[in-house]
């Protein structure tokens, strides 16, 4: 039966990341919603000349709030959400928003501890003076090490001009404060929560497969129906680096059969 699913982008990208997913999502029949973050939608290479000042006021409750409209509007849409947006998927679930979700390589709430190679991950913006305030430009080494990794320079390059877009660092100044606050806080004692799918790319080194390993092992403890699939060879580019099919088709199966 076809349905309403609304795709969640996480940091540095926009809904453009999504073109690939959208096309063959709809191809299966559903109707497909793939909004940008507030004041993030546009061309990359645009947003990069000229990053808008608005942006630096965007942080993890207004982006979640942004998308709880789309959800209510699209009645309990499947969600589906990549890094940051995997993240937001969880809370939109929370919420009683979704009639399932996915979550891949999810950026990791309150409770899940990031690895080394996370914090080496996200370093570049949180070592920077007063970084919640501002809007951050990613550095082409970063995204080769973080995103990239397994393949060749010359595609780095191109998915860095096409894609790569600036980042609010409100969202990493509450990621690195989630310890203390509420602002990342994922209930995983919610049994009332549609069924969750976590998706990790064992390649992974923004967001390990150890990180999502431990929030499924928390959503289980906590009751509510949640399901691990493990990609080899799969980076954090998991949604369109070399066959992202086989991880897209998984997703919307899986979802599919809730």
């Amino acid at each position: 039966m076809p349905r309403n699913i609304l795709l969640v982008h996480g940091a540095w990208m926009n809904a453009l990341s999504w073109e690939s997913w959208v096309e063959r999502l709809r191809a299966r029949g559903h109707t497909v919603v793939a909004p940008s973050w507030p004041h993030g939608e546009g061309d990359p290479a645009e947003l990069r000349a000229a990053p808008r000042a608005e942006l630096a006021a965007v942080g993890v409750p207004e982006i979640v709030s942004h998308y709880a409209r789309f959800a209510t509007e699209l009645d309990r849409p499947i969600l589906i959400g990549h890094s940051f947006g995997g993240l937001f998927v969880q809370m939109l679930l929370d919420r009683g928003l979704g009639a399932c979700g996915v979550a891949i390589d999810p950026a990791p709430p309150k409770g899940v501890f990031p690895t080394l190679d996370a914090l080496k991950a996200a370093f570049p913006v949180v070592s920077k003076w007063n970084a919640g305030s501002k809007v951050h430009q990613m550095a082409f080494a970063d995204w080769q090490w973080g995103w990239m990794h397994t393949q060749p320079e010359a595609e780095q390059r191109a998915a860095f001009e096409r894609f790569v877009v600036p980042t609010p660092g409100k969202v990493y100044a509450q990621g690195a404060a989630a310890p203390f606050t509420d602002v990342m806080t994922v209930n995983f004692k919610n049994k009332d929560r549609a069924p969750l799918l976590l998706v990790a790319g064992l390649d992974d080194r923004t967001v390990s497969a150890d990180m999502v390993r431990s929030a499924f092992r928390q959503h289980q403890r906590g009751g509510g129906r949640t399901e691990l699939r493990e990609f080899a060879g799969r980076t954090h580019w998991i949604c369109n680096q070399p066959g992202w099919e086989e991880v897209c088709d998984t997703a919307i199966d899986w979802a599919e059969a809730q």
